[in-house]
């Protein structure tokens, strides 16, 4: 039986919007996630989906219920721990890609290493690695103004996996492509799957669920099915 990598008890966040009006953004959520899982969350615009992301990547804290990561529970850990799990053990790719546009696509893959104290030598060396495996062995020295929609989101992806993590949260990761770039994101993302990673996508796109092995729909903050 796989190992669970992250579990949830009765987990919720709530958002005070004026005095009497409570946002149950997630709510009573019981979720297993298992080392090697290919999962897509899915559910409509404001259902949670990237309230739920946050809270299961190690971003935020929860109003109520558990999280336990590697069968520790994360609310009995410091913020410094938390962080620690966060850099090292778990990758993030977003809609929006938050590249820094200032540095190459090269120094934005060896940041989190650097941030995590490894040698410049060693972070450009993987950084080129994994730019050259997901097909931009040629745009290493190109800033993001200077990459289209579908090469930002492979740097993207490249910087997720810069730390070796164990598990990647993918936020929406076709939700600003076209529909031929987005499906090579799609392939990508699929063959990462078959790298081992335990990887979970948030998306309301149905291609995109298609192929993962587990399909989760979550609407009003709980999950249905």
């Amino acid at each position: 039986m796989s190992e669970v990598v992250i579990k949830t008890n009765d987990l919720c966040k709530y958002y005070n919007e004026g005095k009497h009006n409570e946002v149950k953004a997630v709510e009573k959520v019981d979720l297993e996630i298992k080392r090697g899982d290919f999962i897509s969350i899915i559910g409509p615009s404001g259902s949670g989906k990237s309230t739920l992301l946050h809270l299961l990547g190690l971003l935020d804290r929860p109003t109520c219920g558990e999280i336990y990561f590697d069968g520790k529970n994360v609310s009995e850990l410091s913020d410094n721990r938390v962080t620690k799990i966060r850099r090292e053990r778990v990758g993030f790719v977003f809609q929006q890609f938050n590249l820094i546009p200032l540095l190459t696509a090269l120094e934005n893959v060896e940041l989190p290493m650097t941030i995590n104290g490894h040698r410049k030598i060693d972070t450009k060396k993987r950084a080129k690695e994994l730019l050259e495996k997901v097909g931009l062995g040629h745009r290493l020295n190109n800033r993001p103004p200077q990459l289209s929609g579908g090469e930002k989101q492979r740097v993207a992806i490249a910087r997720a996996l810069a730390n070796d993590p164990e598990i990647i949260f993918a936020d929406e990761p076709t939700g600003n492509l076209d529909t031929k770039t987005g499906r090579e994101i799609i392939d990508l993302l699929r063959r990462m799957d078959k790298r081992g990673f335990t990887l979970v996508i948030i998306t309301h796109d149905q291609r995109i669920a298609k192929v993962t092995e587990k399909i989760i729909n979550i609407k009003d903050g709980k999950i249905i099915s």
